[in-house]
């Protein structure tokens, strides 16, 4: 029989699972769950998920061996004892993978207390079914397109997906044999496998405001075993650059030397096993999915910086619109003063005049000096209406016209990105919007030099073309620096040579 402690602690996941779930630790010893950091943030975000719409959806990014895996299928097998009608799906990369965690949800069965719940009706290498409760547990890995296809499902635990052979097909099928209703969970999680494929496109989407998913990203710092003796260990220039990016989150010297070991063990060549360490063990969603073309316009460490800055500025407003009103593309607008980039907003599915409304609201309430829009396309009727309005500090903006400077730049858009780079670039410090998805469209970009020595930006349809979405927000920072530049003046930008899967790039 249970007792109504037991019973009590049976409702609550969060005291269940370290009082009655065995798991088995790295070292192959058996222990009751105990949560990590990183368990109990995710555990929180899916809760707050849960409260605030009914149902959880998630994409989650993470380091290797950090527990994500285990406390879904904690968090699954407690939902399938517990409830009626809790189909569970374990969906992952490769048949080991699927052994494994399906091993989890059996070590949690056997080793619950003798008459704590029944007997599963089906139990076998695929399946744990508790007829009594219609909840059961059900396995299959992604290198069989049909798998899953035919269930009902309320609980989906889509495993490393961005090793997953069919993606496509499995989004159209597996995934869609979740119901919408109050109570479903789909969780994707996933190392980075390079950007462009599916999961990377889930993990871009999940940061729009207008998605249902939520983007969680899991730092590899936030594991105690992570960690080595730092006793006289000092720090290189760029260990002291991640220490103070990220020490306020739980950095500390002994990950970074861990760190240094770790990449040693990857490769003898430091910058070769960094990159892998990164992708493996990323201290950001930017660090998983870096660019992989040598030729990046803006480097990385300068956005960083200007993401922690804070500063206040006395300049005249300057706002930058790129407007947009088809489904892959999002209106972007942002606030710059000086060194100051702010408020930037974004959205999707308006149309010509809505968009108009929204800034015609923006210039009343906020006096910009200048509101500078991108004129090519659907921008120009924006421009037009405005102006007929008499907003005569809107102006349009030809990006794809002739620079002024003609000798140095191919077009005005590479200008532009160049004025916004050495602005970025400066001795003094500027300050940007602290947004994981404005960072990585200013670190998008490729450029060249042409046969005439002008600089030139990669296209948004050559970015495309690589998996990227269109650079909107960092496009329309750039527009701030049409009426003039703010900062250092810069000098001829070094072009790397191309690498060979980069010479199809600007067409």
């Amino acid at each position: 029989m249970i007792t109504e402690d037991q019973l009590d602690t049976l409702r609550d996941f969060r005291k269940f699972a370290p009082k009655f779930l065995n798991i088995r630790t790295k070292s192959g010893e058996p222990k009751l769950f105990t949560f990590n950091r990183a368990q109990e943030y995710l555990h929180r975000r899916l809760e707050d998920q849960k409260k605030a719409i009914g149902k959880v959806r998630a994409v989650i990014l993470k380091g290797r061996q950090q527990g994500c895996s285990t406390y879904i299928q904690a968090r699954f097998f407690h939902k399938v004892i517990t409830s009626r009608g809790k189909k569970a799906f374990i969906l992952t990369h490769d048949k080991e993978a699927t052994k494994n965690l399906f091993g989890m949800a059996q070590r949690f069965y056997e080793n619950l207390e003798p008459g704590f719940i029944r007997k599963p009706d089906t139990a076998n290498a695929k399946e744990l079914y508790f007829r009594e409760l219609d909840s059961g547990y059900a396995v299959g890995t992604a290198g069989n397109k049909s798998v899953g296809r035919s269930q009902t499902i309320q609980l989906m635990h889509a495993s490393e997906v961005a090793y997953w052979a069919f993606a496509e097909e499995h989004s159209k099928g597996i995934l869609q044999a979740v119901s919408n209703e109050p109570g479903t969970e789909i969780l994707m999680e996933s190392t980075a496998n390079g950007i462009g494929n599916y999961f990377h496109q889930r993990w871009l989407s999940a940061q729009t405001e207008d998605n249902e998913y939520q983007a969680i990203f899991l730092p590899w710092y936030w594991q105690d075993e992570y960690t080595y003796n730092a006793e006289g260990f000092s720090l290189t220039e760029e260990e002291q650059h991640l220490f103070e990016l990220y020490h306020k989150n739980g950095l500390t010297n002994e990950h970074l030397a861990w760190r240094r070991l770790k990449i040693k063990e990857f490769s003898k060549d430091f910058d070769a096993g960094r990159e892998h360490f990164n992708v493996e063990y990323p201290m950001s969603s930017l660090e998983a999915f870096k660019n992989p073309i040598s030729n990046v316009f803006i480097v990385s460490k300068y956005v960083d910086k200007a993401r922690k800055e804070d500063i206040s500025s006395d300049a005249p407003l300057i706002i930058g619109v790129d407007v947009a009103i088809s489904d892959r593309d999002r209106t972007a607008i942002i606030r710059r003063k000086g060194r100051m980039a702010f408020n930037l907003e974004r959205f999707s599915n308006y149309n010509t005049m809505e968009t108009v409304g929204r800034l015609k609201r923006i210039i009343n309430e906020e006096n910009p000096k200048k509101v500078f829009v991108d004129c090519i396309g659907v921008g120009a009727g924006v421009v037009d209406r405005l102006q007929e309005m008499g907003f005569d500090m809107v102006e349009g903006v030809n990006v794809a016209r002739s620079a002024n400077d003609k000798e140095r730049f191919k077009n005005l858009r590479a200008e532009l990105w160049s004025d916004m780079r050495d602005w970025l670039y400066s001795e003094m410090p500027v300050q940007i919007p602290d947004s994981d998805e404005l960072h990585s469209e200013l670190c998008s970009l490729g450029f060249k030099e042409n046969s005439s020595g002008q600089l030139q930006i990669e296209s948004k349809d050559d970015l495309r073309a690589r998996g990227l979405p269109s650079p909107d927000g960092a496009d329309a920072l750039s527009l701030t620096f049409y009426g003039g530049f703010h900062g250092s003046p810069g000098g001829h930008i070094v072009v790397p040579k191309l690498m060979p899967h980069e010479r199809s790039m600007f067409r």
